[in-house]
């Protein structure tokens, strides 16, 4: 016997706000037949491409310490680094910046949304793509 995910969900101050946040982060959108409304607080979104959903729930307490758990997030059209500023431009914050930290060309950028709940964003689908074909041919 097994267990799956039925879904990722997220602690936080206001279930409405935080939802549309990342609803523009991953391109995700409301539940057909239970649209999210500014007030809810319990606000689910799916991917509409592979149908992983995330849940916010509002908790009376704020966020005290750092992520146990967190998403990593990979571009599938644009760089690492025009993703960072396009989150930067959404209202995330940067917590860390860990490029380079295995050498050149590797790491990412530890990022936190409006409510504190940290992220990461790794190298772009490409940019991953093609550091394993630099590998496979011996050049680096």
């Amino acid at each position: 016997m097994t267990s799956r995910v039925s879904h990722t969900t997220i602690d936080c101050r206001n279930a409405y706000e935080l939802s549309e946040w990342w609803k523009q982060v991953l391109g995700y959108a409301d539940i057909p037949d239970d649209p999210n409304e500014p007030g809810h607080e319990e606000c689910m979104i799916h991917s509409t491409t592979d149908g992983h959903r995330i849940l916010f729930i509002e908790v009376p307490e704020p966020k005290s310490v750092k992520n146990r758990i967190h998403f990593d997030l990979r571009s599938t059209d644009i760089t690492q680094d025009e993703e960072y500023e396009r989150l930067l431009g959404l209202g995330a914050t940067l917590v860390a910046d860990r490029r380079g930290l295995y050498g050149p060309g590797t790491g990412w950028y530890v990022m936190a949304d409006p409510e504190g709940n940290e992220f990461c964003i790794l190298k772009s689908d490409a940019e991953y793509a093609a550091s394993l074909a630099g590998k496979s041919s011996g050049s680096e």
